[in-house]
């Protein structure tokens, strides 16, 4: 029985486009869907129900983690319709899910709107690239159509790391090996530190989760890879100082110049529901590693990195509340949302003001123009 709900769940999941599954004792089935929360009109579950509906989708090897540790993640395909991740934890001593929906098919850069120059980026030999944001802010989804353009264009070995596999890749112009960490490898600071015999061109990390993981991938873009990975850093200059603070204070300088010779880009983007309609949009800072950049991040001054950026338009270089403001003023999101989003919500409310003043003085100006005119 636990079978069918799970995959009139799992169907449901996919055709209204809901981003996750939420199913936990005491609520009915909840989808969030374009980012809000929606229960399901269907019966609250009880604790029986979720032990049924986790023991259906659930491998014996996750079933036991999820006896000895109390929670465990991985990632399974429904059919040929998608594929989810899974995140199963114990609260109150009832079993809880999560499933997230990775989309089956591969976005281009102009469907999720990346900057042009990634492309550019994708084609260098060596060097780190950054993806970062919250949780649910379309990281992974960035990082697979980089992969994707790589795999579709030029002659690699790509090496991917990731806990669990979201997006499966088929062997293209390149070959691609994706490794499960927990499955195909122990860790990510093991993973990375066997990738370097593998004879590899592009790696792609699924988390700078660790110093340890961190000093490899470093390691990795300085003997001549190209490195994919993410943080839940939301600003390009937030990312700098993260890295670097994870480090002991004696080694930070050293980091410093490691990070400004390697570091290629740093993309940091959060979704926003659209104003109109269905779907969500995502919202980008993004920064290119320049010459004055990459002095920066030498010097500690990575507070100066903002403006820098602001300099660097025609590198496609913007910071998030620039873009924020342009899906705004576009009627792309609403006002909440540029206020909930935006980093410096003060300055962008002082904006949207001034911009709703001007457009109701027009409105007078043509509402009398006749009267005047006469």
């Amino acid at each position: 029985m636990a079978t069918i709900n799970m995959d009139r769940l799992l169907q449901a999941c996919v055709s209204q486009d809901s981003s996750d599954i939420h199913l936990t004792v005491g609520r009915p089935p909840v989808f969030r869907v374009d980012g809000k929360l929606r229960s399901l009109e269907t019966k609250v579950l009880m604790p029986d129900d979720t032990a049924a509906l986790m023991k259906s989708i659930t491998p014996e090897r996750n079933q036991q983690e999820l006896q000895e540790e109390g929670g465990t993640d991985f990632g399974f395909a429904f059919g040929d319709k998608a594929r989810f991740r899974v995140s199963v934890f114990k609260q109150r001593g009832n079993v809880t899910l999560v499933l997230r929906l990775i989309p089956t098919k591969i976005l281009s850069f102009d469907a999720i709107g990346l900057p042009k120059i990634c492309a550019a980026l994708c084609r260098r030999p060596r060097g780190m690239f950054l993806v970062t944001g919250p949780t649910g802010s379309g990281k992974t989804t960035t990082l697979a159509t980089m992969i994707n353009y790589i795999n579709d264009n030029f002659d690699r070995h790509i090496v991917t790391v990731e806990d669990p596999i979201e997006y499966y890749h088929s062997h293209k112009k390149s070959i691609i090996n994706q490794r499960e960490v927990g499955i195909d490898v122990p860790s990510f600071s093991e993973a990375l530190r066997r990738v370097l015999r593998q004879d590899p061109d592009v790696i792609l990390v699924g988390e700078l989760r660790d110093l340890e993981t961190i000093e490899a991938a470093i390691r990795a873009a300085e003997t001549g890879h190209l490195v994919f990975s993410t943080l839940h850093t939301t600003s390009a200059a937030g990312t700098i100082t993260r890295i670097i603070d994870v480090f002991p204070v004696n080694q930070q300088d050293q980091i410093r110049t490691q990070l400004s010779i390697n570091l290629l880009a740093v993309l940091s983007q959060t979704l926003c529901p659209l104003a109109k309609g269905r779907g969500r949009v995502a919202a980008y800072e993004f920064m290119v590693v320049t010459p004055a950049i990459a002095n920066l991040i030498r010097e500690n001054k990575s507070y100066r990195i903002d403006s820098s950026i602001q300099t660097g338009k025609k590198l496609g270089m913007q910071l998030l509340d620039e873009h924020l403001w342009q899906l705004y003023d576009s009627g792309t999101i609403t006002l909440e949302e540029l206020l909930d989003k935006g980093r410096e919500p003060g300055p962008l409310q002082d904006k949207a003001m001034a911009k709703l003043k001007k457009m109701k003085s027009q409105q007078l100006g043509d509402d009398f123009g006749p009267i005047l005119r006469t």
